[in-house]
């Protein structure tokens, strides 16, 4: 199909709603946690007819689907504007049409069982919204935009008094976007970070601060260290600032939520087959079908996927990934919900841990060059497994309740040459020193280990009123167990190399010994309650708090053989005021509070096991406005996040950390999304980050430093346009402003800099043609100046971008 819409909440009226249109309630119901508010019905419109040659009779065969990509087709066929009442009717399930009818006709059945109708406006305009209703009762629908997502708020985001940013699956479809990484490269304030010794896998800082621990698919946190492809991610949600009262421990800067494919109850196959620049190769498949045989409103779905390619510009680098995620649904459009899923990914990569500094600064050497080693000696090997039951009840239009349970188990295999310098026989490296004289020693950062993650999850939604005031409250417990049990060998005798002129394929003749050998266990429980209320027409409260209790054991096997134990209980909270002058805009402000513990990363050690968690607070002036008439929506934040007790190294002890240090981001973000026509489609967004060190008790020289691989610009541009017979063209810009690497101990002893890169830009672009109904050719090209940037920081090492590549493949709908 051709691009399809951004998934979206509807907008909220504050109105009374009328509606009997059960099969409209139980699919909503079926499919959702995105709350929407369902247009006040009326009585059923009658159907204007588009006038002269668009009521002449044609083919049509259109595949059935959700709303937003069955109309995306339709347009493209009939050259007619549609525009929902309400953006939650997109999220519906169309059985799509197929043969010869007018527009008007086939426009009745791509709407059939959907319990919506339409309304034409003008020769070539039309508006949905629902069927006439017959009894009155309350009701605040529940959508999850087909994907399972659990946000937690009642409220739509468009009314949502936090930034929130969606990365749809149109636009990842788009670009072609083969990581989680590269999603994440359409949201501003977001910059990627490299692996660490223990931490291989996406590594990203959110508006100033770490989130490598706050990353969750469908509400549900996913903390295993290895690399992430959307293949069965309906579309990537952005939690900006600390969201603690809904996630749990972390979340300083924010949350990523991947929303996961779920079944539907029509029949829909997707498949796309590419290869490219770079020994590139990848296939994808999306199948979904309804099954009867096993009961009313079960469905079937399935996302498979292989990839396989090298880096371009580095040589020897290659990942290789398969990924299956089967899911089944039982009572879809019932009050009784069941769905079963599964997700695997398997990655066999040749890992890249890029190039060195060289004193404050990237070492200046060849964009190929490749410190590691080309044979079996350099690998990362990830098994990723993770199961979910999700059960759902409609007690009534009012009450709903939900139990979802994870088992998850994440394995990884890793040995990763990490470049250090060493310094020539003539003494320590200066800036005088010749490049050709220095040397590398490889550090081999290894690790074999077992993590897993058991979740069970308890929410209950209830719509109600006190007098005339209305209620949305969310609430809910949690409990789970995470695990882990790394062992990490240290090698020795390992060769080195030459800084500028490195040889990969030198045998690798290290000695292993076992230097670590960790398990820790984590018992967390959680219980939290929001409520949103409607306070007249205009005005909306959210609040909400949050008791956590997490508990941690870590053993160390290794001598000297070490213990510890960790039992933090913390309460958060946030809050938020939301003004709407009109029914398509609001203006809001919001404040909340987050912590980190020592163990956030199911670490524990002699330096932090005997501190309390740090804590962050964030407060935010924002407005969104929803354009009425079309499907463009604009947002704009200014906002403070303060980390009020940072851990720092203790100056009398280098063996332990003291809360002694104070962080703070000040910044603002602006963004756009959606349709500026019916052809043209935007994805914008731009943040500033001043980003620095506060105070610090025991280190004033670092007050006023940046902190660590935090841009004071981020921007991104990404447009689609729709060009008639079947053509499609996109282009795109990402800007990331210069970064550091530290900010604790930000200083280079020889220079006395701070370890900094510079800025840069990277353009992409794509064009595609519909071959017919169900085939379309699509090309995209990466980096087209073939730009040499420095992508992801980490004090000791810095990974590049790729260089230009391209991918060209087919896409199959059916």
């Amino acid at each position: 199909q051709s691009c399809s819409r951004k998934p979206a909440s509807g907008k909220s009226w504050p109105v009374t709603y009328r509606w009997l249109a059960i099969g409209t309630v139980a699919i909503y119901s079926a499919i959702g946690s995105r709350t929407v508010n369902v247009a006040m019905a009326q009585e059923p419109p009658r159907s204007v007819q588009p006038g002269g040659a668009k009521q002449t009779a044609r083919g049509f065969q259109i595949a059935p689907g959700t709303l937003d990509v069955v109309l995306n087709a339709f347009e493209n066929a009939t050259g007619l504007q549609i525009t929902p009442a309400d953006r939650g009717l997109l999220h519906l399930a169309s059985p799509g049409v197929s043969g010869v009818y007018k527009p008007a006709e086939a426009l009745e059945r791509l709407l059939q069982g959907t319990g919506v109708t339409y309304r034409f406006t003008g020769a070539v305009t039309a508006v949905l919204e629902l069927s006439k209703v017959v009894t009155a009762v309350d009701v605040t629908a529940s959508v999850d935009d087909l994907a399972a997502s659990t946000l937690k708020y009642a409220a739509p985001l468009e009314d949502t008094p936090q930034t929130v940013s969606v990365v749809p699956q149109s636009v990842i479809e788009q670009q072609n976007a083969t990581t989680l990484r590269d999603t994440l490269r359409n949201v501003a304030g977001i910059s990627l970070a490299a692996g660490e010794g223990g931490a291989q896998g996406d590594n990203l800082t959110i508006r100033g601060f770490s989130a490598r621990n706050d990353l969750f698919i469908d509400g549900m946190r996913d903390f295993g260290s290895y690399y992430r492809d959307p293949f069965n991610t309906q579309e990537v949600e952005v939690l900006q600032g600390p969201s603690s009262v809904t996630f749990g421990r972390g979340s300083t800067g924010g949350v990523v939520n991947q929303a996961s494919k779920s079944p539907m109850l029509a029949h829909s196959i997707s498949a796309d087959i590419d290869g490219g620049t770079d020994a590139t190769r990848r296939g994808t498949l999306d199948f979904n079908t309804p099954v009867p045989a096993l009961g009313k409103g079960t469905a079937f779905r399935l996302n498979l996927m292989g990839n396989e390619g090298n880096v371009a510009g580095r040589d020897i680098a290659e990942n290789r990934r398969f990924g299956i995620a089967p899911s089944l649904a039982f009572g879809l459009g019932t009050p009784t919900r069941l769905t079963l899923s599964y997700f695997h990914q398997t990655a066999d990569d040749i890992p890249d841990y890029g190039i060195p500094w060289l004193l404050n600064g990237p070492a200046p050497v060849n964009r190929t060059n490749y410190y590691g080693f080309n044979q079996d000696s350099n690998f990362l090997r990830t098994y990723d497994d993770i199961g979910t039951i999700r059960a759902e009840h409609d007690l009534n239009s009012h009450l709903t309740i939900r139990n979802q349970v994870r088992y998850a188990s994440y394995l990884r295999r890793a040995q990763i040459t990490e470049a250090q310098l060493l310094a020539p026989p003539s003494g320590p490296i200066t800036a005088a020193t010749p490049l050709s004289t220095i040397d590398i020693t490889r550090n081999e950062i290894t690790v074999n280990s077992v993590e897993s993650f058991f979740n069970d999850q308890f929410d209950l939604t209830a719509n109600f009123k006190t007098g005339s005031i209305r209620h949305a409250v969310v609430t809910g417990v949690e409990a789970g167990r995470e695990i882990s049990d790394p062992t990490r060998p240290k090698y020795t005798n390992v060769p080195t190399t030459s800084l500028l002129n490195p040889d990969p394929n030198q045998i690798f003749s290290g000695t292993e010994t076992i230097s670590s050998d960790v398990h820790t266990t984590s018992n967390s429980e959680g219980i939290y309650a929001l409520d949103t209320v409607q306070l007249g027409r205009k005005w909306q409260a959210m609040g909400g708090l949050r008791w956590d209790r997490f508990n941690t054991h870590y053993t160390q096997n290794i001598a000297p053989a070490t213990a510890f134990n960790r039992l933090d209980e913390m309460p958060t909270w946030r809050a938020g005021i939301v003004y709407k002058p009109v029914a398509f805009g609001s203006i809001y402000v919001s404040a909340g509070t987050s912590f980190n513990p020592s163990a956030e990363s199911l670490s524990l050690s002699a330096s932090n096991a005997n501190l309390p968690p740090e804590k962050n607070r964030t407060m935010e002036l924002g407005t969104k406005w929803d354009i009425p008439g079309t499907r463009f929506v604009a947002t704009a934040a200014l906002f403070r996040t303060d980390k009020t007790n940072a851990r720092e190294p203790d100056p009398t002890n280098s063996l332990l950390n003291v809360l002694a240090g104070n962080q703070r981001v000040d910044g603002a973000q602006f963004g756009v999304s959606g349709h500026v026509t019916r052809r043209w489609e935007v994805l914008s967004s731009y943040a500033y980050l001043d980003a620095k060190v506060e105070s610090s008790n025991f280190y004033p020289a670092s007050v006023g430093a940046r902190l660590a691989n935090v841009p004071r610009h981020t921007f991104n541009f990404w447009n689609e346009y729709r060009l008639p017979a079947g053509w499609e063209i996109g282009a795109g810009v990402n800007f990331v402003g210069s970064r550091t690497a530290s900010s604790t101990v930000p200083l280079d002893p020889v220079t006395g800099l701070v370890k900094q890169v510079p800025g840069y830009w990277v353009f992409n672009a794509m064009a595609e043609h519909r071959l017919n109904e169900h085939v379309r050719l699509q090309g995209n090209v990466y980096n087209i100046a073939n730009r040499y940037y420095y992508d992801q920081l980490h004090p000791a090492h810095i990974i590049l971008g790729a260089g230009r590549s391209a991918l060209v493949g087919l896409k199959f709908n059916f």
